[in-house]
C-alpha cells in the first residue's frame, strides 16, 4: 500500500508505504530501532498483551530483537536485549544500532550498548553508561556524536530532566560529557532532530503540580537548535503543542518532519473513545524559520523511534491510542520542495 500526499503548490509532503507487520499480534510502544549491516532491527518496548490498562492489564516489558533483511522480506527473532527494555534512545551508528537509557516494570537505565547483525547474528557490545539513569528522553546523531536530552530519572520522579549530553562515538574511548541545559523547561517525550550539523529538540511534556498536590502534564511546543560551537538558541515554536512523536525526525536537504504525536487535546477522554493520535505532518522550513503543515500521516503512531533505512525513514511499530500498539510497520519517503 502506498499513499502519496501533496500539500500546497510548493511542498510534496511525501509518500507511505507499509512493509511486513511485526511477528507480535501487539506491537510495541518505546521500542529500540535502527539499521545494521543493511538489516532493520526493531528491540524491547512493551505492550498490554492480555487486558487493555483500564481493564486492569499489566503493562510488559520485552527483550526480544526482531530482524528485517530486506523491505519485501519476513521478520525473524534476532537475539535478546541484555534485559527486557523500552522508553530509551536509538539510532544507526555506522553498522550499529546504538541503545542508550530506558525502563523496565521498575526502574529507569543508565545503560548503553550498541546492537549489531553479522552474518545472522546478533552481537552486544557494552558502551559507556549514562551519568544518571534515564528513560522518555529524545536523542539524534550529529555527525559521529550521539545527544541525548530531558526525560526521567526514575518512574515516580515528580518533574522532568532539563539536562542534556553528548558522545563521541568514534573516541577510542567514549566519554559522555554534559553540555548546557536546553533553555526551557525540562521536558520528556520530546522529538529529536540532527539536521544542518546541529541537534534539535521539538515540544514534549513537562510536569507540573496541580489541584490537589495532582502531578499533570504541561504540554510544550517550544523548540531549539544547539550547535556545538554556539550553543543553544531558540528556533519557531510549533504551532501547537507535539508530544512523543516519532524521534528522530525525518529530515530532508532544507529541514526536518514532526510525524503526528500527541497534541494534548483529547487528556481526560475515555480511552475506549480516543480517537487516535494527531495525523498532521509538521515540516520545519529552516530558511524562514516557520513550521508548515504537509500532509498526513497514513497510520498515526507515538512512542516509536523513526529510523533511515535504504534512503527513506520507517516508523516500525509504536502506539495507536493510549494503551493499543500496532505491530504495523510504515515506509515514508519525504518529498522536499518540487
Amino acid at each position: 500500500m502506498m499513499v502519496t500526499i501533496f500539500a500546497g503548490a510548493d511542498a510534496l509532503a511525501g509518500e507511505w508505504k507499509q512493509l511486513p507487520s511485526l511477528p507480535d499480534k501487539e506491537g510495541f510502544a518505546g521500542p529500540f530501532a535502527g539499521v545494521s549491516n543493511d538489516a532493520l532491527l526493531v528491540a524491547g518496548g512493551a505492550n498490554f498483551p492480555d487486558k487493555k490498562p483500564w481493564d486492569g492489564g499489566k503493562k510488559i516489558w520485552y527483550d526480544s530483537v526482531f530482524v528485517l533483511e530486506k523491505p519485501d522480506g519476513e521478520w525473524k527473532n534476532a537475539g535478546k536485549l541484555p534485559r527486557p527494555l523500552g522508553y530509551g534512545v536509538s539510532v544507526t551508528h555506522g553498522d550499529s544500532v546504538v541503545c542508550v537509557g530506558g525502563s523496565d516494570a521498575d526502574r529507569h537505565y543508565a545503560d548503553a550498548f550498541r546492537l549489531d547483525w553479522k552474518t545472522g547474528k546478533l552481537v552486544t557490545t557494552k558502551l559507556p553508561s549514562l551519568p544518571k539513569p534515564l528513560a522518555n528522553a529524545c536523542g539524534a546523531l550529529v555527525g559521529d556524536n550521539l545527544y541525548v536530552a530531558g526525560g526521567q530519572e526514575k518512574p515516580d520522579s515528580k518533574d522532568t530532566a532539563k539536562t542534556a549530553w553528548r558522545l563521541d562515538l568514534s573516541a577510542k574511548e567514549p566519554k559522555w560529557r554534559q553540555i548546557d541545559a536546553c533553555p526551557g523547561s525540562g521536558r520528556m517525550l520530546a522529538v529529536a532532530a540532527g539536521f544542518d550539523g546541529a541537534f534539535w529538540i521539538v515540544g514534549g511534556v513537562d510536569l507540573v503540580v496541580g489541584k490537589g498536590e495532582k502531578i499533570e502534564r504541561r504540554y510544550l511546543k517550544d523548540a531549539y537548535r544547539y550547535d556545538p560551537d554556539k550553543g543553544w538558541k531558540r528556533v519557531a515554536d510549533l504551532p501547537y503543542p507535539v508530544v512523543a512523536a516519532p524521534s528522530p525526525a525525518p529530515a530532508d536537504a532544507s529541514g526536518f518532519y514532526i510525524l503526528g504525536g500527541d497534541d494534548g487535546s483529547q487528556v481526560g477522554v475515555d480511552p475506549e473513545k480516543h480517537r487516535g493520535f494527531g495525523k498532521k505532518v509538521l515540516r520545519y522550513d529552516m530558511k524562514s524559520n516557520k513550521w508548515v503543515e504537509a500532509g498526513e500521516v497514513s497510520a498515526p503512531r507515538v512512542t516509536v523511534p523513526c529510523v533511515m533505512w535504504n534512503r527513506t525513514w520507517v516508523v516500525p511499530s509504536g502506539e495507536m491510542r493510549p494503551g493499543v500498539r500496532s505491530p504495523e510497520v510504515w515506509n515514508f519517503i519525504p518529498g522536499g520542495k518540487k
